[in-house]
């Protein structure tokens, strides 16, 4: 009877069904034993492409199940022992990356583009594209009784309103010659039409210009320090200070357009009265210049002070007085270079006598505020027209 002798451990022969070499101390069940072994959310042997699980299912968690998507060398599709596919997410988790970058960008941009629209508002205070319309409206608004829309409240509107001054001098100044021109068409005396023109200004401005000098005089007349010449200025009433510099000053005004509009007909009275008024704001430009610094923190002085620079200021000046003297040459015609000198010399003492008043209140109160711009505004005027009663 023949026997067979006892069979040793088989040997594999070739790789298993995952397509790996079962070593003699790892068999096949021994393999599936430790993988099953494996904690819940721990990635299975490499090249397993299985998320471990408790249950031996095989099946991955997506990615909102921990919080996080795969990607990298692990997102890519691994096969099983059976050289199936395992089934991994990545379609789902690209997709969902995709979509939520796109979504990140789109809303960067809307961001972005409402902090830029916000960047361009014109009441932003970091905004400082105002443009000649706005300058416009500014000084309309601020140096006339028109109607006239102001949208912007900010420095850069004030700078750009302190340049266009002397325009809302003109407009004023062109008023109140026809308003003259129609009383002496009326019938009227020379002197009823003085008093006229000269009311016109007054009544454009709300008389804050007169009520300005009124209140300096009182602040300079009190010879007190800066800071109670500055509370007298803002009480509501008058003192005799003021009261005594309001009648010279209207008085010089009739007197001379009457002796103008006597003499020298209307064209060279009303020139004279357009010229004062345009003097009167150009005035006010330069006492806005960057050099000059406001009296209080708060107000139209404190808002409008120092915001036109030094350079601007000059050209405004230096063209008001070089058209009023065109201006002049042509009102008198038979003698050009005798009016051109004339109104060429009234524009600049005027200005020169509102540049020694605007030094003289900066000494006394520290600066400048808008009553002082109204005193130098009627103090401009009334010595241009005085330099043209000379002439």
């Amino acid at each position: 009877m023949n026997s067979t002798p006892p069979e040793g451990p088989r040997q594999p022969d070739g790789p298993d069904e995952s397509g790996r070499a079962a070593g003699p101390a790892r068999s096949h069940r021994e393999t599936e034993g430790t993988r099953d072994a494996a904690p819940r959310g721990s990635r299975g042997p490499r090249g397993s492409g299985e998320l471990g699980d408790s249950s031996g299912s095989g099946e991955e968690p997506g990615p909102k199940e921990f919080g996080a998507s795969t990607s990298g060398p692990s997102a890519k599709a691994d096969t099983d022992e059976s050289g199936e596919p395992s089934g991994t997410a990545e379609p789902a988790d690209t997709a969902e990356s995709s979509e939520s970058a796109k979504s990140s960008e789109s809303s960067e941009s809307s961001k972005s583009s409402k902090s830029s629209k916000s960047s361009k508002t014109p009441n932003s205070p970091g905004s400082n594209g105002s443009s000649a319309e706005d300058g416009i409206r500014f000084a309309l608004g601020t140096l006339t009784v028109l109607p006239v829309d102001v949208p912007r409240w900010d420095r850069e509107s004030a700078r750009r309103g302190m340049e266009w001054a002397p325009l809302a001098g003109l407009l004023v100044g062109l008023a109140a010659a026809a308003a003259g021109l129609l009383a002496l068409l009326l019938g009227t005396s020379a002197l009823l039409a003085a008093v006229v023109s000269v009311a016109v200004p007054a009544v454009l401005t709300r008389a804050l210009h007169l009520d300005g000098l009124a209140d300096v005089a009182d602040g300079l007349g009190s010879a007190k320090p800066a800071g109670e010449a500055l509370r007298i200025m803002k009480r509501s009433d008058i003192g005799p200070f003021g009261v005594l510099t309001l009648v010279l000053t209207l008085l010089a005004q009739v007197a001379v357009v009457n002796e103008l509009y006597s003499e020298g007909g209307w064209p060279h009275g009303a020139l004279a009265v357009v010229v004062a008024a345009v003097t009167a704001r150009t005035a006010i430009t330069l006492a806005a210049r960057s050099d000059v610094a406001a009296a209080r923190t708060e107000g139209l002085g404190a808002l409008v002070a120092g915001t036109v620079p030094v350079r601007t200021a000059a050209i405004v000046a230096a063209g008001v007085a070089v058209v009023s003297a065109l201006a002049g040459a042509l009102v008198n015609w038979w003698n050009p270079v005798f009016g051109a000198v004339s109104y060429l010399f009234a524009v600049v003492l005027g200005l020169a006598a509102a540049e020694l008043l605007s030094q003289h209140c900066r000494r006394r109160f520290g600066g400048v505020t808008g009553d002082v711009f109204g005193a130098l505004a009627e103090c401009a005027a009334t010595a241009a027209l005085v330099v043209l009663a000379f002439g």
